[in-house]
């Protein structure tokens, strides 16, 4: 499946969950579920009763918009998360919080994942001091993240950072927002990760 380019806040109002799509416009209390907090459509104020595969697939489609990832890939963190000891749930989600793009956006760097990503693919990024564009490159703890230095100045990143003053920055990473740049401290625990995703219900879906 191809990444869905489409109008991002009918997948929010679609799914009924805050997923962190529109960044700042969500900050502002402009984001459309707040508006329109239904489905979209012409029946969308009348919410069908999800059977129980259709709680599951709504729970991965949450996952999937939010961090941005194609079903191919996400099918191949399920099995790395289940191949792995340990709750194959909490696995999966603390796999995909590795990524490079949701790093960056864990940092404060970008307003979105999806503007992360972006950063990501034009360049902007550095790790350990070498730049990286792949988007889905596993983050270790340990390792510096930073905005190259002909970047710095970029006003969606700066606006980003500002911003961090309203939302904070997550506890596993250490952020120099002066220089713009951080280190992954650690991954985090599934508990650390607030999302409004249930995967357990994805790992009942995939086990079937």
């Amino acid at each position: 499946m191809a990444r869905y380019r489409g109008p991002v806040e009918k997948i929010e109002r679609r799914l009924d969950a805050d997923l962190g799509l529109k960044g700042e416009r969500r900050l502002n209390g402009k984001s459309a579920l707040e508006k329109r907090p239904f489905a979209p459509g012409q029946h969308g104020q009348r919410r069908a009763k999800l059977s129980e595969y259709g709680l599951q697939l709504r729970e991965k489609q949450k996952a999937k918009f939010m961090y941005g990832v194609s079903e191919k890939q996400f099918r191949k963190y399920f099995k790395e998360a289940a191949r792995r000891e340990g709750n194959t749930g909490s696995n999966l989600i603390t796999l995909i919080e590795q990524r490079l793009d949701n790093v960056v956006y864990r940092m404060g760097f970008a307003t979105t994942r999806a503007n992360a990503r972006q950063f990501t693919t034009h360049g902007h990024i550095l790790v350990d001091g070498q730049k990286v564009n792949i988007p889905s490159f596993v983050v270790k703890p340990g390792q510096k993240i930073e905005i190259k230095e002909k970047s710095k100045n970029n006003p969606q990143i700066q606006r980003a950072l500002e911003l961090t003053n309203q939302t904070g920055i997550v506890d596993w990473v250490d952020v120099d927002k002066d220089k713009a740049f951080g280190i992954f401290t650690r991954i985090p625990t599934r508990e650390e990760v607030v999302i409004p995703v249930e995967e357990r219900l994805i790992v009942e879906l995939y086990s079937k």
